[in-house]
């Protein structure tokens, strides 16, 4: 967040730093918004959320991965920090050890730790295209596994046949799975897999905010398994009582699949520019398969990320994120690129990088 703050300082800096879409919502969910404002929708809705919004989810489920989900099993969240939030409480007592990747986004150890829950950090690279495996879990003593697919920061997605090993080795040791799935739908050639696919007895989150453009509606869900729904339901009524009413409103219209499409073909069509810029300065482990980031390694320039951030911020105004903010594994030797503005933006930034670093 200091990057963030500090970009704001300079009228000319090239954003690469914000990981929310610059992208609009599909019009019909401002249209849903204007109606529910004209209706006067202003008033709590029950904890799980709005019924039509959860059987809406239920019969995304069915069409994109061919899993039956009963809407009991879905809660409405603020954002996916509510969903962590509930996950957390249902799957983790105090002191307990929840399983986490580094790299990883940093929300998840921090709110572990609000919970006195203990982050167990397992080191990930490119060997394992930055997928956990079951010989990482095979090495600690954890109660609750949290994966992200596509993830934040390194784009990469989890292969089907490892996501099924790592559901069935918890589900055989009785290590609760969560699936962090907020990135599903921004995938450039392979299909995500949801953990569901392999299991009911999972914990899955997703929300409206990348795929679906929605950041600032501040809306997400989690689905859990189906004995603990009234266990979720009491958490969520006393953590936020409810989703916002609005935006759950809104949200009805936001699965417009044709308008969706076009989301996909322009933030590929970013991808495939940007990475193919960066390659020529950046030594860049993988294409990312999905969500819209770029994991860059600057061993060659710098072996102190948030330095090198700063450095770029304050001589050429450009904001990127550096890696030491998702973990301690050889973070020091990476800063990640979102690619949430146009390619226009980008390539002012593609020239003033290749400038200063190649003098």
């Amino acid at each position: 967040m200091d990057i963030v703050r500090e970009a704001q300082k300079y009228e000319d800096t090239i954003h690469f730093e914000i990981g929310q879409p610059d992208l609009k919502p599909s019009p019909k969910v401002k249209k849903a918004l204007q109606k529910a404002v004209e209706n006067d929708e202003f008033s709590y809705t029950e904890s799980l959320g709005l019924l039509e919004l959860r059987e809406k989810i239920s019969t995304m489920y069915k069409e994109n991965y061919n899993v039956d989900i009963d809407s009991s099993r879905i809660i409405l969240t603020p954002g996916t920090s509510g969903a962590f939030l509930i996950a957390y409480t249902l799957t983790l007592k105090y002191k307990d050890n929840l399983g986490l990747s580094d790299p990883s986004y940093p929300c998840y150890k921090n709110f572990a730790n609000m919970l006195d829950i203990n982050p167990c950090f397992m080191d990930i690279d490119k060997s394992t295209n930055y997928e956990l495996t079951v010989n990482h879990l095979k090495k600690e003593d954890i109660q609750a596994l949290q994966i992200s697919s596509p993830s934040n920061p390194t784009g990469n997605l989890y292969a089907k046949d490892n996501l099924k090993e790592l559901v069935t080795y918890c589900k055989n040791k009785n290590i609760s799975f969560i699936s962090d799935e907020l990135y599903h739908g921004l995938t450039y050639e392979d299909n995500a897999h949801t953990a569901l696919e392999f299991s009911d007895d999972v914990f899955v989150i997703n929300g409206f905010s990348k795929y679906y453009c929605m950041p600032g509606m501040r809306l997400g869900w989690i689905i859990v398994p189906k004995e603990l729904s009234r266990e979720a339901e009491k958490i969520a009524q006393n953590i936020f009582i409810s989703a916002p009413t609005l935006s759950q409103y809104a949200a009805l219209e936001a699965f417009d699949e044709e308008y969706l499409s076009s989301i996909k073909k322009i933030f590929k069509q970013r991808r495939d520019y940007l990475y193919d810029e960066l390659s020529s300065i950046f030594e860049i482990d993988a294409k990312p398969d999905g969500a819209f980031y770029l994991w860059a390694n600057i061993s060659k320039y710098s072996d102190d990320s948030f330095a090198f951030s700063k450095e770029l911020l304050e001589n050429i105004h450009i904001a990127t994120t550096p890696g030491v903010d998702f973990g301690s594994n050889k973070t020091n030797q990476y800063i990640r690129f979102a690619y949430t503005r146009d390619i226009e933006h980008m390539k002012e930034g593609i020239k003033r990088l290749k400038k200063y670093l190649l003098k």
